[in-house]
């Protein structure tokens, strides 16, 4: 079974628009009020509470005469708000995220239907009070539709992702090349199939649009806080916003699309990015930067086509490796950007030898766990190595024997 989501931009009328307005005042609502008593049922038994205990205050509020306006929200839109909050109590206790949060109506707004949800005439059908609402649907809606998350930007648009299920089993790629990739600042990324290196230079988003940014921040400082000036410029700022997030996203999906549409299996380096962000200096561009979500880009892809992501440990020593003889220098400041192997003398720029290292680590690790890849690219001798970990559940990838890479 395969799931896909598509988002497409949705175009409410002004009657909907309140409707909408109202429905997530409700799920904030109720998130805050199920989060309030969740600690506080916490602090008296040590115990939290789960999803129908509190799910069961709900007909009592719909029926209280000061939380009445709950019966008018679609009733599983509120149960679709439980669910999330304890998924998010979940998330907590196994250490995946922080503690849940109260929700502000200044933050995002956002909500779920988890089902009943109809692709109309190319509109979208919601459930409920709101019916249809006008959509530009861009690509075709493949699959039944299951969850529908709309939201609202902070620039005022609205936005609905539609989670579909696709019957069928994603294909395995047995063929196609083996990418390693070495991730950067001055270049986004170094990439190596084995034979070649190519080079994508990083767009820095943020810093093309820097200088309008503080103009247009500065002009939304002077302005009288609470006042309808200040709020519609406060749109004015988050559309700048806007275009940086854009264009940042089409960039990765741009570059990701490109590398997967052809290969068997993408290697790069598990990064710290939330200590290096730490680094004052450099947080700004390795924010704008957005390894993190390249990677996603990548894992969600290549799981989509049947091929493999593979994340290798961070304290590999991919830039201090000679590929060529193996040999490991002690340190390499950040500023050495091109160095010659005192053993062999082999000279090596740097951001390729690390996507070379990269690669031949992430194939031995796909060797050492049983799958069989094509060495479409050159014959590769992976050796040295850290403890490494697949990213997500490997899919078996087999090639036929005289096509196996050999290990030397």
């Amino acid at each position: 079974m395969l799931y896909k989501v598509v988002q497409v931009r949705l175009y409410p009328s002004i009657e909907q628009q309140i409707q909408l307005a109202q429905t997530f005042g409700c799920a904030r609502w109720w998130w805050n009020y199920a989060l309030n008593k969740s600690i506080e049922a916490y602090k008296e038994t040590g115990k939290g509470l789960g999803r129908s205990a509190l799910n069961a205050f709900l007909p009592a509020l719909k029926k209280a005469q000061e939380t009445v306006w709950l019966a008018d929200c679609y009733s599983q839109v509120l149960q679709a708000t439980t669910l999330n909050l304890t998924t998010a109590y979940k998330n907590f206790f196994e250490k995946r995220a922080g503690f849940p949060k109260f929700k502000s109506k200044h933050a995002l707004e956002s909500i779920q239907y988890p089902q009943n949800v109809k692709i109309v005439d190319g509109n979208v059908k919601f459930p409920g009070n709101i019916g249809i609402v006008k959509a530009k649907i861009h690509r075709a809606i493949e699959g039944k539709v299951k969850t529908v998350t709309v939201s609202k930007t902070p620039s005022g648009k609205y936005l609905a992702s539609i989670l579909t299920e696709i019957e069928g089993e994603s294909p395995i790629t047995s063929e196609g090349k083996i990418y390693g990739i070495d991730l950067g600042l001055k270049h986004f990324a170094v990439v190596t199939d084995g034979a070649k290196v190519s080079k994508y230079d990083n767009p820095k988003h943020l810093a093309k649009h820097e200088k309008n940014l503080k103009r247009k921040q500065k002009k939304l400082a002077r302005k009288v806080k609470g006042s309808k000036s200040r709020n519609r410029y406060r749109k004015v700022v988050a559309k700048v916003y806007e275009r940086v997030s854009n264009s940042r996203q089409d960039f990765l999906h741009k570059l990701s699309y490109k590398l997967v549409s052809d290969s068997q299996a993408v290697i790069v380096e598990n990064l710290n990015v939330r200590g290096m962000v730490r680094n004052h200096k450099l947080a700004k561009s390795i924010s704008d930067v957005g390894w993190g979500t390249f990677t996603n880009f990548l894992a969600y892809k290549l799981e989509r086509r049947g091929g493999k992501f593979v994340e290798i440990d961070r304290w590999f020593p991919s830039s201090k490796l000679c590929q060529k003889c193996f040999y490991q220098i002690g340190e390499m400041p950040l500023d050495v950007r091109e160095w010659t192997c005192p053993d062999c003398n082999t000279h090596h720029d740097r951001d390729a030898n690390a996507s070379t290292n990269i690669r031949a680590e992430g194939i031995r690790m796909i060797k050492a766990e049983g799958s069989a890849v094509s060495a479409v690219g050159g014959e590769v001798s992976p050796t040295l190595g850290r403890k490494s970990k697949f990213r997500h559940s490997p899919v078996i990838t087999e090639a036929p024997p005289s096509a196996l890479c050999r290990v030397g």
